[in-house]
């Protein structure tokens, strides 16, 4: 029997919305086999999630969180299929834990897609100097150094990428996870489009007074 590990569950778990114990033991019975898996799911009518990805998403609202007595403000689109759901309060308050996530974390994008090939690229070269200036890498060979590489570009994604971030009010699932949760539960398709996040006085180049100076000239 092929070993079940904890990431192919929270990899079936994503792409099906199904519940983790429901994962876990279709990967057991489709011997770890993620496709057979989530046929298993499918034909159970567990695999939510997996079924409504490719529907339209053309409703939804545009919220909104201030924190820190109007220090950090957020605004996010989140899209769902009709406007009943859009409405209804279990969507409103994905809505809004979406949108206080981002005030706390401040994520750049919302999906990996969205990073560009150019950010990509400087993290790569990053790594690679680390990589290489670690006596314990001496005599990989570029290729081994480049899977390593691939592998560490996660922990950016989870700290660059709103849906590969931890949900700060449960990280024990992302907020690609909860958003897949939500689709299982409300049964609509959700998709979250797009934020602007606004710290204040951020940009803003703030005058350093210089002290002696002013008394010098003062005394002078």
């Amino acid at each position: 029997m092929a070993e079940i590990t904890a990431s192919a569950v929270k990899s079936l778990r994503e792409k099906t919305g199904a519940g983790m114990v429901d994962c876990k033991n279709a990967l057991i019975e489709a011997n770890g086999d993620e496709a057979a898996a989530v046929e298993i799911l499918r034909k159970k009518g567990m695999a939510t999630a997996g079924k409504k990805a490719g529907r339209v998403t053309a409703e939804g609202v545009v919220g909104s969180y201030i924190h820190m007595g109007g220090k950090v403000g957020v605004m996010v689109e989140v899209n769902c299929e009709s406007d009943f759901v859009a409405r209804g309060d279990e969507f409103q308050n994905l809505v809004k834990d979406v949108a206080m996530h981002i005030a706390a974390s401040d994520p750049k994008y919302v999906t990996r897609e969205e990073v560009p090939a150019s950010v990509l690229d400087k993290e790569r070269e990053i790594l690679m100097e680390q990589l290489k200036n670690d006596p314990k890498n001496a005599g990989k060979p570029e290729d081994v150094l480049n899977k390593i590489i691939e592998g560490r570009l996660n922990k950016y994604y989870e700290e660059a990428v709103l849906l590969d971030q931890p949900f700060v009010k449960d990280p024990s699932k992302t907020i690609g996870e909860l958003v897949t949760e939500k689709i299982a539960s409300i049964k609509e398709n959700i998709t979250i489009r797009r934020f602007t996040r606004y710290k204040m006085g951020e940009g803003i180049e703030k005058k350093q007074d210089d002290f002696a100076a002013e008394v010098a000239s003062m005394v002078g």
